[in-house]
Order: structure tokens, then C-alpha cells, then sequence
């Protein structure tokens, strides 16, 4: 009797027990991931368009010196004057091409060889120490020594871009690779997959993710380094763009520049960010599982 009633008192909830209730994410979650993406779209477009509002006010009202930090409306209005001169869109053009290029053969090679250091231990060994020396020289140091070797002109130019990109995307690809679990490599070698079908089968796949996380990092970089290469040595491009405006004193001209660069490096993020989740759609990039 007493072990009976003691079962029958088991089956009741205890006072204690925690009950989870399904929240509006649960219930809807087609309408509430659209109602995070419309957040996050918000909030993305509204703050720099607040900022700008902000300095355009701050600039109207003489809270900061227009001489020296023109209003958005004197950069709309220097941008309208390049560009009517032929000076805006052919700098432009000027820039995205040297960034693409560089771009392309850097992460190309960079690439190639991380994947390469990544599986074979040898070379791992034979070239890292010299490639982590390489890495920590400041790649602007390098512009006499391509100088001597492509002379004047967009060799140079391209050899610096594709050196600055080859390191970042070197690194993240090793280090994408070593960082592969073991478990996936005992689960393949015990199906006795050969190397190829290890390369391309498992390895590769698991490497995509953080192998464009390097690519990110590098087209950021990439923006970065050409301006840099303009300010020295080019007679062409945004960044010689600025450094006239610069030494002119035509400020406007500068911060115009500055707009654009910084339009391109964030127009040429989005677009990597975009094929990386397109190449590895099996990537958990941390948007989806994020908390609200």
C-alpha cells in the first residue's frame, strides 16, 4: 500500500519543477528572423545616416570649424565638381583596379601555400620561420626593393597590394587548416579515403569558414595598403586624391576621397562576406544562432 502511494506521488510535478514555455521566437520564427533583419538593416542604414545628420547640424551651427572639417553638403558639392572635371570616377577606376588585382594574386597565392603548409608538416617546417620574419617587416618598407626590380609604374604597385594580401590570407589558411578537428580525419582515414579525396572531401570543407574569415580581414587591408601605396609614390588614384587635397588645402577634396574609400572597403567586405557564406553555407557564421 505504502509503496504504491509512494509511485502514485512520483507521477505528480514537484513543486520545484521549471516549465519552458515557447517564446514568440518558437512559435514564429519565420516572422520573428524577419523582424531581426529588419532591426539589423535599420540600425545599419540609421546610424551612419544620424552621424551624418550630427555633423552636418554641428557644422551649421559653427560647433565645428568648416575650413578644417567640411560640412557633408561641401562634400556632395566637391564630389559633384570632380566628377564633372573627369577627375572622380577615373581616380576611382584607378583604385579598384590596383585593389583587385592585388587582391586577386595575393589571396591566390595565399591560398595555395597556407593549404599546402597546412597538410604537409615539411614544408610547414621548412618555410614558416622565414614567412613569420617576412610578415613582421612593414610592407611599405618593401616599396624601394620593388621599385628596383618592376621600376616605375603599377608594378610596384601590385607587387605591394599582393605581398600585403598574401600574408593575411596565408595565415588564416594554415592556420584554417591545422585547426581542422582530428576526429574528422580518423572518421575519413578509417574509411581509407587517399589524400586528394581527404583534401577535397574533408579538409577543404572544413577550412572554408575561417579561410574567409582571412579573406575579410585582407579585402579591409587591401583598401588600406592602396591608399597608403597613393600617398607615396602614384600620381593617380584616391589616395592621391587626398594627399593633393592635403597639401592644397582643398580639405573638401580630401574628405571626398575619404567617403569613397571608405564606401569601396565596405562595398568589397559585403561582397567577400557574401561568397563566403555562399562557398560554405554549412558555416555557422554566428548571425543565425545569435541572440537577439
Amino acid at each position: 500500500m505504502t509503496d504504491t502511494a509512494i509511485r502514485a506521488d512520483t507521477t505528480r510535478p514537484s513543486a520545484d519543477a521549471l516549465v519552458w514555455a515557447p517564446g514568440a521566437a518558437e512559435r514564429h520564427p519565420r516572422r520573428t528572423a524577419k523582424r531581426r533583419r529588419m532591426r539589423d538593416l535599420s540600425l545599419g542604414i540609421g546610424v551612419p545616416v544620424a552621424l551624418i545628420l550630427l555633423w552636418q547640424i554641428a557644422s551649421d551651427r559653427g560647433w565645428i570649424d568648416q575650413r578644417l572639417y567640411p560640412s557633408p553638403t561641401t562634400v556632395l558639392e566637391n564630389a559633384r565638381d570632380l566628377h564633372e572635371r573627369g577627375r572622380l570616377w577615373s581616380n576611382t577606376w584607378i583604385t579598384m583596379k590596383r585593389i583587385l588585382i592585388g587582391y586577386g594574386i595575393g589571396t591566390v597565392t595565399g591560398v595555395a601555400v597556407g593549404l599546402a603548409m597546412g597538410m604537409f608538416r615539411v614544408l610547414r617546417a621548412a618555410l614558416e620561420p622565414l614567412l613569420n620574419a617576412l610578415y613582421t617587416v612593414p610592407k611599405l618598407a618593401l616599396l624601394p626593393v620593388f621599385l628596383t626590380i618592376f621600376g616605375l609604374g603599377e608594378g610596384p604597385v601590385n607587387a605591394l597590394m599582393s605581398v600585403t594580401v598574401f600574408f593575411f590570407v596565408w595565415i588564416s589558411t594554415m592556420s584554417a587548416v591545422l585547426a581542422v578537428p582530428n576526429g574528422y580525419r580518423e572518421a575519413a582515414q578509417s574509411l581509407r579515403v587517399n589524400r586528394r579525396q581527404l583534401f577535397w572531401h574533408v579538409l577543404l570543407p572544413a577550412s572554408m569558414p575561417q579561410i574567409f574569415v582571412g579573406l575579410r580581414i585582407a579585402a579591409g587591408v587591401s583598401v588600406l595598403m592602396v591608399v597608403g601605396v597613393e600617398f607615396v609614390i602614384a600620381g593617380e588614384g584616391l589616395g592621391y586624391l587626398i594627399e593633393q587635397g592635403r597639401a592644397l588645402l582643398l580639405l573638401g577634396q580630401s574628405f571626398t576621397g575619404i567617403v569613397i574609400v571608405a564606401l569601396i572597403g565596405m562595398i568589397f567586405t559585403v561582397i567577400v562576406e557574401a561568397v563566403g557564406r555562399l562557398a560554405s553555407p554549412w558555416a555557422d557564421t554566428g548571425k543565425k544562432s545569435a541572440q537577439p
